[in-house]
């Protein structure tokens, strides 16, 4: 079973925001890859890799998840050690989990992740992003 990692998207308000920023990464770099730099380095790098996924909080809801491709420790220019995670950059919209706020990144459990929202039975949308969540969470959609 895939283990995942869970951060909060700071500054973000929405999927859409996120997709717009990693949009605007990958036009500026040209690189394939966008990647997220963080202070700590993973310890567990190979369960990471082996179909983890990054998956982000939005407002206080895990809403999406881009697959790691792999994971660069390195120390940066004020001799800092840091963590460059690369992502694929599909943004993959993820059923609402709700969290609450925390530093930095937690392990996440492949039996514990949200199920990724399949666009057939999504259905809804056009519906504002918060109707949405709380149909989801009554299990209309």
């Amino acid at each position: 079973m895939a283990l995942h990692l869970l951060k909060l998207c700071v500054g973000v308000d929405s999927v859409e925001d996120l997709a717009a920023h990693i949009a605007h990464r990958l036009a500026v770099s040209g690189a394939a890859v966008t990647w997220h730099i963080t202070r700590m380095v993973p310890k567990r790098i190979d369960e990471l890799i082996d179909g983890g996924s990054l998956y982000w909080v939005i407002r206080g809801q895990v809403q999406a998840r881009q697959v790691i491709v792999g994971i660069e420790p390195f120390t940066d220019h004020e001799g800092i050690g840091r963590c460059r995670i690369l992502l694929d950059p599909t943004l993959v919209t993820t059923r609402h989990q709700p969290k609450r706020p925390f530093q930095g990144w937690r392990y996440l459990k492949g039996a514990d992740a949200p199920a990724d929202r399949m666009q057939a039975e999504e259905g809804a949308d056009d519906l504002p992003p918060d109707l949405s969540r709380v149909l989801e969470e009554l299990g209309v959609i």
